[in-house]
């Protein structure tokens, strides 16, 4: 399954809770499984074909083919075997793989620096990693020792293949592996002529059409709270992914300070600003899930100036002390419709 280092708890905490119909005209085929370290979930309206023969087959294949490539949880996945490597020669990936990494590379170089597939290691040592969380914080010392071989000035892109700059560089594609894997699977609707469907893994989801009694897709963005399931906004957003990303659900407490899942790079340390909850639009899943990990580890003002710089569907929701504040980037309220 794919490694969940910078976005662990969020396939769960992602607020994108997939809308029921009351009375629909047209048959719903909802097919679901297992994937990537979470579930799936796929449904599409029926036309006069009826089901389509072998779709789930056909899907669960797919996914399997993008685990052999990405997880860091296969040992023998070719990512894994990257990663293994402990020389600073070019290895030759897959053409897949190199399209996540390049994609990977240039939402870090958008962001600043920001969304880090080498981060791993340092949410590892704060305890959110696979490994057990850490009887105390960690020093400078330990975090300094690190950050030696985290960022994205560690590894580039050759004609050869992806390189390390360092020898014990570790890439971990979960911040997008899973919205690439939602594009893949809406490409597989798209190649059996089926254009009213809705795409989930993990919280990452893309829609296309109408549902079965002509409507739009509904989803709704979680309320950032960790004491209830609740939801902030019910919206449409048309041919379109959307991701959202927050860290009000995992994190932990120790002497009295909080500390978050999310890793920011430029620190080497968890956020401690008051963006909890980010929402991204966008045509790519894989974009969306990247850029919602990125804008949440920024913080408000941050996301605020990138989302309006770059034109990009933004929705923020930061912790005041009289409850929440929320902000839309002028790209959202164009392109998404609020329905309540």
């Amino acid at each position: 399954m794919i490694s969940q280092y910078l976005r662990i708890g969020i396939v769960f905490l992602a607020g994108l809770l997939l809308s029921a119909c009351a009375q629909e005209a047209k048959q719903v085929v909802h097919l679901h499984g297992n994937t990537m370290g979470t579930t799936y979930n796929v449904k599409y309206v029926i036309d006069e074909r009826g089901q389509v023969e072998g779709l789930q087959d056909e899907i669960d294949a797919r996914l399997v083919e993008i685990n052999k490539l990405m997880s860091t949880y296969d040992p023998t996945s070719e990512l894994s075997r990257f990663n293994q490597n402990r020389y600073t020669t070019p290895v030759a990936l897959s053409a897949e793989t190199t399209k996540v990494v390049n994609e990977a590379l240039r939402l870090g170089e958008l962001s600043h620096g920001v969304l880090d597939v080498t981060v791993g290691p340092l949410v590892n040592l704060w305890g959110f990693g696979p490994n057990k969380r850490p009887e105390k914080v960690p020093s400078e010392e330990q975090i300094a020792e690190v950050r030696a071989y985290v960022g994205l000035d560690k590894i580039n892109m050759t004609p050869d293949g992806l390189r390390k700059l360092h020898p014990m560089v570790y890439v971990d594609l979960s911040t997008i592996a899973k919205g690439y894997g939602v594009d893949q699977v809406a490409e597989i609707m798209e190649k059996n002529n089926l254009h009213d469907y809705l795409v989930e893994i993990g919280g990452e989801m893309r829609v296309k059409g109408e549902r079965g009694n002509g409507e739009e897709w509904l989803i709704a963005i979680e309320k950032p709270v960790s004491t209830e399931r609740s939801v902030q906004k019910i919206v449409s957003v048309g041919t379109n992914a959307i991701a959202t990303s927050g860290d009000y659900r995992n994190y932990y407490e120790m002497d009295g300070k909080r500390y978050s899942h999310l890793i920011d790079p430029r620190t080497g340390a968890p956020i401690t600003h008051n963006l909890v909850s980010v929402t991204v639009v966008h045509p790519s899943s894989m974009t969306a899930d990247g850029l919602a990990t990125a804008f949440n580890v920024m913080g408000w003002d941050e996301a605020k100036a990138l989302a309006e710089k770059e034109d990009l569907a933004v929705f923020l929701i930061k912790r005041t002390k009289d409850g929440f504040e929320e902000y839309a980037s002028p790209q959202f309220d164009e392109i998404v419709e609020v329905k309540n």
